[in-house]
């Protein structure tokens, strides 16, 4: 909610939808069965799906053994990583900060962006 022009809206099930300009970037998705245990089968309950940039950067996420964040064959193509809630843990603040602060941009209009970036004293291509 401390990025500008975040709304929560409340998804199914009760659980929160974040948006900039009417576009989620953050949300808790509904257990399904390409997310399970592989042991028990169970779906997990407790899924995230945060917005990235570019596939490249959705790569470089799921493919350090030591992030906790996934990807399933139904988001093959979608520019998302996926993060068990019980695993939110396993990043620090900052971690986590920069996980969202980069899915709002991957969502936010051009100028909402370009204005957030300046403000930082950053840029498109840092």
């Amino acid at each position: 909610m401390a990025m500008p022009h975040v709304q929560r809206v409340e998804g199914t099930r009760g659980r929160p939808v974040y948006q900039v300009g009417g576009r989620s970037f953050v949300f808790f998705r509904n257990p399904r069965p390409d997310a399970a245990d592989p042991v028990t089968g169970e779906r997990y309950p407790d899924v995230i799906v945060f917005w990235v940039g570019s596939e490249a950067d959705k790569e470089a996420l799921v493919a350090d053994e030591r992030s906790p964040f996934f990807t399933t064959p139904h988001f093959r193509g979608h520019p998302s990583v996926l993060l068990r809630e019980a695993h939110v843990g396993r990043l620090d603040y900052d971690e986590l900060a920069e996980i969202v602060q980069d899915a709002w941009l991957a969502r936010a209009s051009p100028r909402r962006a370009r204005t957030w970036l300046a403000a930082h004293g950053l840029s498109t291509s840092d």
